[in-house]
């Protein structure tokens, strides 16, 4: 069974979001999609069949945290798109089946990937009691993203606010499913990007989020209303870091970005 570990949103080495990728003839146990995901040990792991032809997927897909599986994840997805295009194991756009519908990935000339994700929905809620405690600051306003990202999206007064946060990972996984997206517009669009972001979800094991696709699929319709513009392009400020591009599409949201292959292996057990 081979395993890949690949950076993805990112076009170098040791930067963007490592996730771990195997291809699979079918899936195995739950226990032990898990267990493989707790021994890789990076924000998510991403296991992917072949289905038979005909059908409205070609690749079904699912996505393990450390301690849970997902219900959507950008990052792994890219990876998986990635490996099985760099491999020649499909050509062409790849249609994923996974809990959150069919996921199309389709590959540019440029060896970038355009990931066609659904909109998450924004509802604006009372700034729950002791977020900004935990938080470390207080935002300005605060969005659920629904139920398949499940998080709690939270505007800062400025870009400076989202890079210094050191928040209390315990006390934030009290006030959403998977975690907190804390985001503010960019201090100077020179630099390539237009908004800036940081991604905390210790419910599902991750503090902090390397690179989150699925988050940009809330951000994109936030920025998109507030900066007049359906194309965007995302900096999330982790230490890692890396860059997504997002289009706003109505109900589906695209998001573009590189990967890089660092690792490959075999599983022996």
């Amino acid at each position: 069974m081979r395993i890949r570990i690949v950076d993805a949103f990112t076009d170098r080495p040791f930067a963007g979001n490592p996730a771990g990728v195997l291809l699979l003839d079918a899936f195995p146990g739950d226990d032990r999609l898990q267990n493989i995901a707790l021994e890789v040990n990076h924000a998510e792991t991403a296991f992917a069949h072949p289905l038979p032809a005909g059908g409205e997927a070609d690749w079904a897909l699912r996505w393990f945290t450390p301690a849970a599986e997902v219900d959507l994840c950008g990052h792994a997805t890219l990876a998986t798109a990635h490996v099985l295009h760099s491999t020649g194991v499909h050509e062409g756009p790849v249609r994923f089946a996974t809990r959150s519908g069919v996921l199309v990935a389709t590959p540019a000339e440029d060896g970038s990937i355009t990931l066609d994700f659904p909109t998450a929905p924004l509802t604006p809620v009372t700034l729950p009691d002791g977020v900004t405690e935990a938080l470390g600051t207080e935002p300005l306003s605060a969005y659920d993203t629904g139920p398949h990202v499940g998080d709690l999206l939270l505007e800062l007064p400025d870009e400076k606010s989202v890079h210094v946060l050191r928040p209390d990972h315990r006390a934030l996984g009290a006030h959403s499913r998977r975690g907190v997206i804390a985001t503010a517009r960019a201090e100077n669009s020179a630099l390539g990007y237009d908004f800036v972001s940081r991604c905390f979800f210790p419910n599902v094991g991750i503090d902090e989020d390397p690179v989150t696709g699925s988050a940009h699929t809330a951000l994109a319709p936030f920025w998109a209303e507030r900066l007049g513009r359906t194309t965007l392009t995302g900096l999330q400020a982790s230490p890692r870091a890396g860059r997504v591009r997002t289009e706003l599409r109505g109900e589906r949201t695209l998001l573009g970005g590189r990967a890089v292959t660092v690792i490959e292996g075999e599983l022996l057990v």
